[in-house]
């Protein structure tokens, strides 16, 4: 079995009990809040300290917490996330029905700071020292500083509500209009990518940089090859292995950042449905996004891995 192989199936095998840490410590953090399942299911009456009782002996919150959690546990290996109690509505429909829209915009933010951090990293890196090195240095200091929040409201005061080139919140489904869907994503997308565009163009130059003053680079162009044809094709992929790993960590921020965001524009998403959960008090809505944020950034983290090994020549030389 050839080395690849051997560090994907350990990280493989990591998730199982990385999964099982998160749903303990989710499950736990939840049980000693402040929430109460019975309140909010009769919020708006005045139930009797009677009703109480029998709305927590039926849906077994009286039990003991090992045994809670088992009952938990597995309801979860069967997509069982629990029930409303404030729409009386399964907490997997609700999710099934936010998730697309987060996902949306966290891989469209992804995607935009993947593109501007390649673009300005290599740029400053070609041209290390000189005017367009200091400017992209600037900038990406400047979104490193600058809270994605801010930038939102910024974004809906200038490009949304004095010129009116996008609308300043709401969401269209791309099913029934692409253009449409575009111009409702684009502020809360680019919004949510900046920090993190500017973070990875900092470490996409200091990559690129070291890779340069390597001599193989200077051999090639001394060769006769292109310095574009060296850069794109050797110094590009060999400098993308460092920024693979912190990029990772970023979809964390996204994904975060999503829940500040989504209630900014009020887009019908994960991070609004959280949101709206805290403020009505119910638990298990609160308990479901989280485990299923949680779950998607593990996984996002083990493709991340993935393509680690994919670019990284050593590892696949075992």
């Amino acid at each position: 079995m050839t080395a690849v192989w051997r560090i994907l199936l350990r990280r493989v095998a990591l998730l199982v009990p990385l999964l099982l840490g998160i749903v303990l410590f989710v499950f736990v953090v939840m049980r000693f809040s402040d929430a109460d399942p019975a309140s909010a299911f009769f919020q708006g009456a005045n139930p009797t300290p009677r009703q109480l009782h029998d709305f927590r002996e039926r849906n077994g919150l009286l039990d003991p917490l090992p045994v809670r959690y088992v009952h938990f546990v597995g309801d979860l290996l069967h997509g069982d996330l629990g029930t409303s109690a404030l729409t009386r509505a399964p907490v997997a429909e609700q999710v099934a029905t936010a998730l697309p829209l987060t996902m949306q915009l966290t891989f469209l933010g992804l995607a935009i700071a993947v593109v501007l951090a390649l673009a300005g990293g290599v740029t400053a890196a070609v041209h290390r020292d000189r005017l367009p090195d200091q400017a992209v240095r600037v900038l990406s200091l400047v979104g490193v500083a600058a809270p994605g929040f801010w930038l939102a409201l910024l974004m809906i005061q200038y490009l949304a509500v004095d010129r009116g080139w996008f609308p300043t919140g709401g969401y269209v489904n791309p099913a029934d209009s692409v253009t449409g869907w575009l111009r409702t994503l684009a502020l809360p997308a680019f919004a949510l990518s900046l920090p993190v565009a500017a973070q990875l163009t900092r470490i996409v130059r200091t990559s690129v940089v070291e890779e340069l003053d390597k001599d193989y680079v200077r051999t090639a162009i001394g060769n006769g090859l292109p310095p574009r044809v060296v850069v794109g094709r050797n110094v590009l992929r060999n400098a993308l292995v460092n920024p693979l790993t912190v990029l990772g960590l970023r979809v964390g921020y996204l994904l975060g950042g999503a829940v500040v965001i989504e209630t900014i524009f009020s887009l019908p998403g994960m991070g609004k449905l959280m949101i709206d959960a805290v403020q009505n008090g119910d638990p298990a809505v609160v308990q479901g996004v989280v485990l299923t944020t949680a779950t998607g950034f593990v996984v996002v983290n083990l493709v991340i891995d993935i393509l680690y090994l994919l670019v990284n020549p050593r590892l696949r030389a075992g």
